[in-house]
């Protein structure tokens, strides 16, 4: 046995070493196929081939415990749950033996050989074992059989038959007795009754590959299996709908692109690793998966994520069950004081100790089986990326800085007095002239002036109240009937169809929508090229506003609902007054040198922020709504740009996203290159950047913006949706930067598809290329339900801030609307 070596140390708080090779052992016999077992805070594995080797891996001073009574070699070793007595199960060709090791230990201790019992013998090869929940019984896999043997008595209970090809792996459920999955090389799992014995569900063959591997996560209710090329499976287990698969990652590309990321950020040369090569091209079989809680504490209460472990041939891989990305990677070969760089098999302890779990690997060419004491933490912490100990937030905490673009509009220019009005006195001429020069600023006594400081912050900056009385009888209730109650939280998600109506006689697709902040009234935007608002029951002729060119490519309403944004692939920015079809204000490309493509109100409608190229320009305005009808074709209206700002890279923005509701400095992008940028308009700079946020470029960013009508959490408002074809959708968190979760199941292939937050902030709604629209509760990845009735590809889906229902729009330029059974 070799002494203990620390392969990597480092100084990240006080978390200690990443890796640390606690000892290594020279076997005459290769162990490179063989199931090892590890359990706290024992390893076992097979020495000289027909020896057992049980040691203590967190005190390897102990001597470790040889168990002999094999004739052949070792091909499986399994142990069981329970702590007291703890059993170990170790399976050849010859025969299948039970050991207890505190009889082991004690016999060893008075000098006798430790004896096992014999379960069965004779029965061929074993590939794997596993002990049931309470250890009554272990399943033993030989060739595409599974024996269900009793361990107190050389007993078979029952045999279950089925499968094609031999049976590679196997698990118990800890949450549903008697429950059997088993994945086998015919690349099908089955789900087994272990009572009657008999098959409950088989799955579709899933990949060319064979399976290796197979982990039931029980807080995610999920089933993971991988196989021999990297492929994993991940289904739902939950009862509403079993065996659904949720989504399949492929884990060298995984790999490369969390390698990339990291090399983007430069954290390469933290861990000593090589910076390109072809470990990225190199085949990653998932050899063994285990549970992992890393303890990143993202999120205020939560201590762990919900994360798994993945051994590989050429390393160990921290995966993220919620957001389905890799936290952490472990490669042999970056550590040149391991003895195994490419393993043959792995064993992961599941149990962390002082913040430690243990790996036990054997060598895939040589005769090396070696354990490594691995720091989750500190791994972690090491890979974690930009955006941590940034501490974004949505929320404006302090007031409008002084040199802040947002305070651009303090100081006007003195204006020219109106016709027909009287010249001002001079101070200096005024009888009060001593009086007014000892003030701070002049009194004002007018209820209403024109151009007061629309860029004037509050000193204290709240948000809104997100419970408000509305009881008063606003002008759009009694003009729609609309009641604006307390949005009910748990009303039952809207699912039946109330409404569909068409835009437009011939097929028109709809580009955008958004409802105004009473939920009274919905905007949708047309390719025709038209601007319609429809009462929020879509009963009624619609207002419709024309003048655009080209299709409008987005639309925004203003807090107060009087006004409407709109703009166009025509390269125009056009305001309306939200009660008649006037146009008030155009803004043509003549400003910029590029169509601007999103346009939205911002910082409590002062200012207008919109995206032209690659730019962020922050506008101010000035709307005249004064009449006169000589001049009544003169625009009296004006914009005025307060700030511009480029994106990283001079990369086209894609999508914008910003809080108007309340009083917010973030603004969010997401640019051509397929990064998300977050820019802070209070300090007048980029804020931070994601790199490779998606695979595609991302075609929208859905905030949670809130409601007046639902009261949430501060901290719910620093989440946000990001949606790109192909890659479904990403549930981010400000705070930390970081995919906190992936919603995958809706078909969205090839168009566009939009993505919604519910007012209460707890569902998703993602439109889709099979004519539905697919809901998703924050907590889980895959579907809750399905909402069918559409005519065509759902583009386009807005929840209601005041209600619990839903709009949908379809390519063929259908409407319908969505409420609670």
């Amino acid at each position: 046995m070799d002494r203990p070596q620390s392969v990597f140390s480092g100084d990240d708080g006080g978390t200690g070493a990443v890796v640390l090779e606690t000892y290594v052992v020279e076997s005459t016999e290769s162990a490179s196929h063989v199931q090892l077992a590890c359990r706290e805070p024992y390893c076992a594995f097979p020495l000289n081939g027909h020896e057992l080797c049980v040691c203590n891996a967190r005190n390897p001073s102990d001597q470790p415990l040889t168990l002999r009574g094999h004739r052949q070699s070792v091909t499986a070793v399994a142990f069981g749950h329970k702590a007291s007595p703890l059993l170990l199960c170790s399976a050849s060709q010859d025969r299948v033996l039970v050991w207890d090791l505190d009889l082991c230990r004690a016999d060893a201790l008075q000098g006798m050989a430790p004896r096992g019992t014999v379960l069965g013998s004779l029965l061929g090869k074993v590939i794997c074992l596993g002990f049931s929940l309470h250890d009554h019984t272990v399943a033993v896999c030989v060739g595409t059989r599974i024996l269900m043997m009793d361990t107190k008595s050389p007993s078979v209970l029952a045999e279950l038959q089925g499968h094609l090809a031999p049976v590679t792996a196997l698990a118990f459920s800890t949450w549903q007795a008697d429950t059997l999955i088993s994945v086998s090389e015919d690349r099908s799992f089955k789900v087994w009754d272990c009572r009657v014995g008999t098959s409950v569900y088989t799955s579709p063959v899933l990949s060319a590959y064979p399976l290796l591997s197979i982990l039931l996560h029980r807080d995610s209710e999920q089933l993971v299996t991988g196989c021999a090329n990297g492929q994993l499976w991940v289904f739902s287990l939950a009862e509403r709908h079993p065996y659904r698969c949720v989504t399949r990652v492929d884990l060298r590309r995984k790999a490369a692109s969390f390698f990339a990321r990291k090399e983007q950020l430069g954290l390469c040369s933290i861990l000593g690793e090589k910076k390109k090569g072809a470990r990225a091209e190199a085949a990653l079989p998932a050899l063994h998966l285990e549970r992992c809680d890393l303890p990143l504490s993202r999120r205020p209460g939560r201590e762990s994520v919900v994360c798994l472990w993945i051994g590989s041939s050429a390393g160990l891989f921290c995966f993220n069950l919620a957001s389905f990305e890799l936290e952490a990677a472990l490669l042999y070969e970056d550590f040149a004081d391991l003895s195994i760089t490419v393993a043959g098999s792995c064993a992961i302890m599941t149990e962390a100790v002082n913040g430690k779990v243990l790996c036990l690997l054997s060598s895939l060419f040589g005769n090396q089986i070696a354990v490594l004491e691995i720091n989750p933490a500190s791994l972690a912490g090491f890979q974690r990326g930009a955006g941590v100990g940034r501490h974004l937030s949505v929320l404006a905490s302090s007031c409008v800085s002084p040199t802040s673009p947002l305070c651009c509009g303090a100081t006007e220019k003195k204006r020219p007095n109106p016709p027909g009005q009287r010249p001002s006195v001079p101070v200096s001429n005024h009888p009060a002239a001593a009086w007014s020069r000892i003030q701070d600023q002049p009194l004002v006594f007018h209820t209403k002036v024109r151009s007061s400081g629309y860029g004037h912050g509050p000193r204290k900056v709240p948000m809104f109240t997100p419970k408000t009385n509305t009881k008063g009888d606003r002008p759009s209730q009694r003009k729609s009937g609309h009641q604006c109650k307390d949005y009910p939280v748990e009303s039952p998600l809207p699912a039946r169809l109330r409404q569909q109506v068409a835009v437009a006689p011939a097929p028109t697709s709809v580009c955008c929508l958004q409802y105004s902040g009473d939920g009274c009234r919905l905007a949708c935007g047309l390719a025709s090229p038209s601007l319609l608002v429809f009462d929020a029951s879509l009963s009624g002729t619609p207002l419709a506003f024309s003048g655009h060119d080209g299709p409008v490519s987005a639309v925004s309403w203003s807090r107060s609902g009087e006004w409407l944004l709109s703009t166009s692939q025509d390269g125009a920015l056009r305001m309306w007054s939200a009660r008649s079809s006037a146009r008030m204000v155009l803004l043509g490309r003549d400003m910029f040198s590029k169509p601007m493509q999103f346009a939205q109100f911002y910082h409590i409608d002062a200012f207008v922020l919109l995206s032209s190229g690659p730019e962020l320009c922050l506008l101010r305005y000035h709307i005249d709504t004064s009449k006169e009808e000589i001049k009544r074709y003169k625009q009296r209206s004006k914009f005025q740009p307060a700030h511009r700002l480029s994106t990283s890279g001079q990369s086209d923005i894609t999508s914008l996203s910003a809080v108007n509701d309340f009083y917010s400095y973030t603004v969010l992008t997401a640019s051509r290159n397929r990064a998300l940028e977050m820019f802070d308009l209070n300090a007048g700079h980029s804020a931070a950047l994601i790199p490779e946020a998606h695979t595609r470029p991302v075609h929208q960013i859905c905030q949670n913006k809130g409601s007046s009508f639902v009261a949430q959490q501060p901290e719910a408002y620093n989440l946000f949706l990001t949606a790109a074809v192909g890659d479904g959708v990403k549930l981010w968190d400000l705070r930390t930067l970081r995919c906190e979760r992936r919603f995958e199941g809706h078909t969205n292939r090839c168009l566009p598809c939009g993505v919604a937050l519910s007012a209460c902030g707890r569902h998703v709604a993602c439109g889709a290329e099979d004519r539905y629209v697919y809901m998703y509760e924050m907590g889980s990845s895959t579907f809750s339900h399905r909402l069918g009735g559409h005519t065509d590809t759902v583009t386009q889906v807005a929840f209601s801030p005041s209600s619990p229902q839903l709009a949908t729009a379809t390519a063929d330029g259908k409407l319908q609307l969505f409420v609670p059974e």
